[in-house]
């Protein structure tokens, strides 16, 4: 019997620069289907983005909030675009595809090019991410 993906959260996740937010749009079918990251509440209207640590927790929130709204209304593909460098970062998106009975996909985006990461984000601070990235291969 063949698996059927009718609906599936895609987690696209990798370091600034990587290439992750082009990719998540190039696989939404350029928006065809929701993609939602937390720069979303960074960014204004005009797409200006400005990162405010102290509200960083917001901006999980809103992400988590627009995924839930998105299963709710049984959308056939969810994307969450975000560095996800550790676990605990991944866990809510976990939770919500079960409880919402989507296939669950994570891609890990590798950075196989020379682009520099869209926010500004410094070098150090890109590999002080770097280190305690994890992954999970099996």
């Amino acid at each position: 019997m063949q698996e059927t993906f009718d609906k599936s959260l895609i987690i696209v996740r990798g370091l600034p620069g990587s290439g992750k937010s082009t990719l998540a749009k190039l696989l939404s079918e350029n928006g065809k289907y929701p993609v939602f990251s937390i720069d979303d509440y960074f960014t204004d209207a005009d797409g200006n983005y400005r990162f405010v640590f102290n509200e960083n927790y917001k901006a999980y929130a809103l992400c988590e909030m627009n995924c839930t709204q998105a299963m709710e209304a049984g959308i056939g593909k969810v994307f969450i675009d975000n560095v996800f460098s550790l676990d605990w970062e991944i866990e809510p998106y976990i939770k919500l595809a079960k409880e919402y009975s989507y296939s669950l996909f994570v891609m890990t985006v590798e950075k196989m090019h020379e682009g520099e990461n869209i926010h500004g984000v410094e070098m150090e601070q890109v590999q002080r991410m770097a280190e305690k990235y994890q992954v999970k291969l099996m």
